[in-house]
């Protein structure tokens, strides 16, 4: 029965897409059977897996409508042993047509059920944003991934951020779980995010995660491409980070993996 990991953080631009795509895509390249949820309406984990929106005949927002199944749903990446559910923009209709539902935040609880056990571990990219597409994402979820940059307004809303988790795990997942805390774009040579950093580690303790993730021009270059870092440039220093925190992530978990022999041997020719 997977695993399910939702990637999220009410604050935009903190690398949420980017994470969920590379954790996902070396969890994949380590053996696991991995399938992403696109559950932003903005489709960038469906973008950035090469997924070309406007030929998606099944979506996120299908699923939630009844229109298809999840497993209906589900398209193959460019990653062998990686799947997603794509987003088209259509779910950025689904905040208002979910409030009708009976039992609206945990609708996407209930349409993937039947899949999970296909998979070691699901992952849910979140929109930017605590609306119910966030909700039905922790409701459905064992644990919760929080991308943090580190900067200083990462902190400024650190403290709403576990208000919302406290609320949604007393009210909706009593069984929800803090995974981790992941610094992002990380620059060691700037004082201040080194200062962030550390108070980010000082406030979560062990649920911070020690690999940090710095900023990279590859990382940001590679979903233009339909790629992740993997497969676009696994030697690069953000490629790299990706690939110990996968390995951080497994072994907090204390699950066994297929080591990876030679990094490079993942990169793909570009078309």
């Amino acid at each position: 029965m997977a695993k399910t990991i939702a990637i999220a953080n009410q604050k935009g631009g903190v690398g949420k897409t980017t994470t969920c795509i590379n954790l996902a895509a070396y969890f994949a390249a380590f053996g696991k059977r991995v399938l992403i949820i696109d559950n932003d309406p903005q489709g960038n984990a469906s973008s950035g897996l090469g997924i070309e929106k406007y030929k998606v005949k099944n979506s996120v927002y299908s699923m939630f409508m009844g229109d298809c199944t999840a497993k209906e749903a589900i398209l193959p990446t460019c990653v062998d042993g990686l799947d997603i559910i794509p987003s088209t923009v259509d779910l950025s209709g689904a905040e208002v047509e979910l409030v009708d539902l009976d039992k609206r935040e945990s609708a996407l609880k209930r349409v993937i059920e039947p899949i999970k056990g296909d998979y070691d571990y699901i992952f849910i990219d979140c929109p930017p944003f605590m609306g119910l597409l966030t909700l039905n994402a922790l409701t459905a979820a064992d644990s919760i991934l929080i991308p943090m940059q580190g900067e200083y307004f990462a902190l400024e809303g650190l403290t709403q951020l576990m208000n919302t988790i406290k609320l949604a795990k007393r009210i909706l997942n009593t069984k929800l779980e803090i995974e981790g805390v992941v610094v992002t774009m990380f620059n060691s040579r700037t004082n201040l995010v080194n200062s962030v950093a550390e108070e980010i580690t000082h406030y979560f303790g062990k649920k911070a995660f020690s690999t940090r993730i710095p900023r990279s021009v590859r990382l940001a270059e590679a979903p233009s491409f339909g790629m992740p870092i993997s497969q676009f440039d696994p030697t690069s220093a953000g490629g790299i980070a990706y690939k110990n925190l996968a390995e951080e992530m497994l072994n907090r978990n204390r699950d066994t993996y297929t080591p990876i022999k030679n990094l490079s041997a993942l990169k793909k020719k570009i078309q």
